[in-house]
């Protein structure tokens, strides 16, 4: 845990720095709704804010509210992800839109526990909608949050552990403020994308420098640590391709499982 003077200074620098050189015209940012957070947050889950814009723009157009969103079929949503990956995003993002129009009656559930309780949300991603969104006061933990966090306190671990993250989790939550809740976890998320990178992080640049104890350290490269490797399993498959008439024949696969939901020969 931080001295409170230091987290204070932290969520104080991080929003005077948010101030000047934030993102802010962002497609999502524009006229800032539940359902538009939502839907860029899952979109954002490991993939970069330039490749997401272009898909944001075309789903928005398509699906505008989450009662259109519940309205379609999964073929057409997936449709629309194609190029995306992960498509389990898009399946859980279907899944909820029809859990919000049944128990909802189509408004975005405002409540925590609602949030989180929808498919494909998790605790930071229900925090960052509420807060980005609505301004309510939760802290929230993605990939850049983490790395901005272990770095400036010398946070030892691999995140996806559960020691450490619970560890980086108290730290977010002491540091978020109540009155700038929006804006601090905004900064969290573009300071870790821009300036903490993973790799050449510009540490001059970074507003934290002066107390960030992997940069003062000069070990920046240490944080956050590595993922335990593991022996990576070996698979054979066989593909049967059957054509008629120049005609191919495709089966939709299992929801669940590698490229679950999608045709294939």
């Amino acid at each position: 845990m931080l001295q409170q003077q230091d987290a204070v200074w932290f969520s104080n620098q991080l929003v005077s720095w948010y101030q000047q050189h934030g993102r802010k015209t962002l497609p999502w940012q524009l006229e800032k709704t539940p359902y538009k957070t939502w839907l860029s947050e899952i979109m954002l889950q490991q993939t970069q804010v330039a490749t997401v814009i272009p898909y944001f723009e075309r789903f928005l157009a398509r699906f505008n509210d989450v009662t259109a969103l519940a309205a379609a079929e999964l073929d057409e949503v997936l449709h629309l992800w194609t190029g995306l990956g992960y498509y389990a995003r898009a399946r859980n993002l279907h899944k909820a839109a029809k859990m919000i129009v049944a128990e909802h009656r189509g408004q975005f559930p405002l409540g925590f526990e609602q949030v989180l309780a929808l498919p494909g949300i998790g605790r930071s991603t229900a925090g960052a909608v509420l807060s980005l969104a609505l301004g309510q006061h939760y802290p929230i933990l993605d990939g850049n949050c983490k790395r901005v966090l272990a770095r400036f306190a010398a946070v030892p671990g691999w995140p996806g552990d559960k020691a450490t993250e619970q560890t980086l989790w108290q730290l977010a939550e002491q540091i978020t403020p109540k009155q700038t809740v929006a804006q601090f976890n905004q900064a969290m998320m573009d300071l870790g994308a821009t300036l903490c990178s993973r790799s050449k992080p510009r540490c001059s640049e970074c507003p934290l420098k002066l107390k960030c104890k992997a940069a003062l350290a000069g070990e920046q490269a240490l944080y956050p640590g590595k993922k335990p490797k593991k022996a990576l399993p070996e698979r054979q498959s066989f593909w049967l391709l059957l054509q008629h008439q120049q005609q191919v024949l495709l089966l939709q696969r299992p929801a669940a499982g590698l490229w679950g939901g999608l045709y294939g020969f």
